[in-house]
């Protein structure tokens, strides 16, 4: 009886673990009961029970046998790519490992040394190696990536940004995403839904792979990708996840990462041309990128990617680590490849001549999720406009020590309104004819210019008032816009809202902090849940008048007791303002912004 257990033990973990039933043994032919293996065709309701339990009985003895190697993961290492496998693993249906192939030492070498340095401590060492790619189970921040370490939080919300760009905005990405039933969206159009819990965990898991496959191939220029992954035992791809997940966690215990060699010995690398293919690769592999190497292994494929000499030809100062000390944060070099493909280290357009022929190199494209950083509004640095304006409306948001995102459900907030519309056209015709080397003034021909070029009409008194020095100052001629009809080509709003805009941001915060506010505070009425934090921001915009002049419209409003409506009646009086880094950081999107949240500060450490 013992006999015939192990041997149904094996005949079903090979069927879990094989695209089709194995053929019946030949050579020792016996009575195989109805519903066995050997006769699945004729398999009863009752007998296909059974089936099912032997199968679920062999991965749990493929479970109990995984703890008792006496090897390291990577005691069997042989030359070529695969591990040696014991026998008995191979009879319980383990397949050895053949995926990719082993960098060089000398490739091995670099990209340890192009990442870490050669001075790295254990501690950063532990926090790149002990961060899996993982949505929240919490499921109000459940579209969220979690983190647990403080130092991957770069990659994290890089492709968290990405993340939301496919889970809210989905956009054509090649083939692949029209495979998946994607589609394009209009100009304008507003489709995600606040509904976060909603979310199923296949739309989450074909966002993520999306968003690595996009990541990826904007690294390597559109034309191939890296994947990397780890030489360790695993399974065909038809197991379940939840098996491949454990087995591949059992294969990591006791593993670390302290030099190259140790990264030569467990990596293996992919190309690949076509992002279906990449797609496809990526999804079986999934696990690999959810265990605890996973933050590390995706950067390490877009480094490759890009390729370890094109990185470093990106950067200001390649004998610098791109994993800084001595905390070990993503440096701005991995955040910038991450989202525009290039490893550069600054965040302004272009590049600044520093003369001598000497530069420094910034945003050379339109990007699809943007960057903002607190350290704009402390005047250490300018976002260029590639970062502060792109295509969708999703910002990795920077401070001192941590990365986030901000990111709103509603494509028109970066729009202009008509009254913006109108100003940027009047001042685009204005600077013009400016002539003073941008001192913002012209002549009165160039007045006279502008006034046709912008189909603004003016009473002949207006003009002379205007001419009477023989130049036009920007401001004088810009107060006499705002109080000029529109329909004279004048911006003044019978509205009252003056341009205003009012939206709402959602900052999401990955790393797991106790959360005094959310729905579940506490577990049995003692404990705060550790959780990421997700934070609802009702944001206003003024106009972009000049600082004089919206003070101005400050103290006229404050005047008239709030009612901004010029007679009509009253809306309901907003909440006050509130404050916190994360604001300052909005400013420098939306200048003059002000915000509103309920609960705790949005915090962006």
């Amino acid at each position: 009886m013992a006999d015939q257990e192990e041997e149904d033990l094996r005949m079903a973990l090979r069927m879990s673990m094989q695209h089709s039933p194995p053929e019946p043994k030949r050579s020792k032919p016996r009575d195989a009961p109805p519903g066995s293996p050997a006769d699945s065709s004729k398999e009863s309701p009752e007998a296909k029970n059974r089936r099912m339990q032997r199968e679920l009985m062999a991965a749990a003895a493929e479970r109990r046998m995984l703890p008792s190697r006496t090897a390291t993961p990577m005691a069997g290492v042989r030359s070529g790519s695969a591990l040696q496998v014991d026998k008995k693993e191979g009879e319980l249906g383990a397949e050895e490992v053949t995926w990719g192939k082993e960098l060089s030492e000398e490739e091995a070498k670099q990209l340890f040394s192009m990442v870490f340095g050669n001075e790295v401590s254990k501690d950063i060492l532990a926090q790149w190696t002990n961060q899996g790619i993982r949505f929240s189970s919490d499921p109000e921040t459940s579209m969220g990536l979690v983190q647990h370490e403080g130092g991957p939080c770069g990659v994290l919300a890089a492709l968290q940004a990405y993340v939301l760009k496919h889970i809210f905005f989905p956009n054509e990405l090649g083939s692949v995403t029209q495979n998946l039933g994607s589609r394009r969206l209009s100009t304008g159009e507003c489709v995600a839904s606040n509904n976060f819990p909603s979310l199923t965990e296949d739309a989450k898991a074909r966002a993520l792979v999306r968003s690595m496959v996009e990541v990826l191939f904007l690294c390597g220029d559109g034309k191939s990708v890296v994947v990397a992954t780890l030489n360790v035992i695993t399974h065909n791809v038809e197991a379940e996840d939840s098996l491949r997940e454990e087995i591949i966690a059992k294969s990591l215990d006791g593993l670390s990462i302290e030099s190259a060699p140790d990264l030569q010995k467990i990596l293996r690398v992919e190309t690949y041309t076509s992002q279906e293919s990449a797609f496809q690769i990526l999804q079986q592999l999934i696990p690999f990128f959810q265990s605890r190497m996973g933050a590390m292994l995706f950067l390490i494929s877009a480094l490759l990617s890009r390729g370890l000499d094109s990185v470093q030809a990106d950067r200001d100062d390649p004998s610098l680590p791109l994993v800084t000390a001595p905390f070990g944060h993503a440096s701005q070099e991995i955040v910038n490849l991450l989202l525009c493909g290039q490893a550069v280290p600054n965040v302004f357009d272009g590049r600044m001549d520093l003369g001598g022929g000497m530069f420094l190199k910034g945003i050379f494209r339109n990007v699809e999720v943007g960057f903002l950083t607190l350290l704009e509004s402390l005047n250490f640095c300018k976002v260029g406009q590639f970062l502060k304006c792109p295509k969708w409306p999703i910002w990795v948001v920077g401070s001192e020590s941590h990365y986030t995102v901000i990111f709103s459900l509603d494509t028109t907030v970066q729009d202009e309104n008509e009254l913006e519309e109108r100003e940027s056209q009047v001042r685009k015709a204005f600077d013009a004819q400016d002539q003073s080397g941008g001192g913002g003034f012209i002549s009165v021909e160039g007045f006279h210019q502008v006034l046709r070029d912008t189909n603004i009409k003016l009473t002949p008194e207006k003009i002379d008032h205007l001419c009477n020095t023989g130049f036009i100052v920007w401001s004088e001629f810009w107060q006499v816009i705002l109080d000029l009809d529109k329909s004279l080509g004048g911006l003044k709003d019978s509205s009252g809202l003056m341009g205003k805009k009012v939206f709402d941001l959602y900052h999401f915060n990955g790393i797991a902090k106790s959360d005094l506010n959310g729905s579940h505070i506490t577990i049995g009425g003692e404990t705060p849940v550790q959780r990421p934090r997700l934070t609802k921001l009702r944001v206003s915009v003024p106009p972009r008048w000049t600082p004089e002049e919206f003070m101005a419209d400050v103290a006229v409003s404050s005047a008239s007791g709030g009612n901004e409506s010029g007679g009509k009646e009253t809306e309901a009086k907003p909440e006050p303002s509130q404050h916190a880094p994360l604001v300052d950081c909005i400013r420098t999107r939306w200048p003059r912004a002000t915000c509103n949240w309920v609960g705790d500060h949005p915090s962006i450490v």
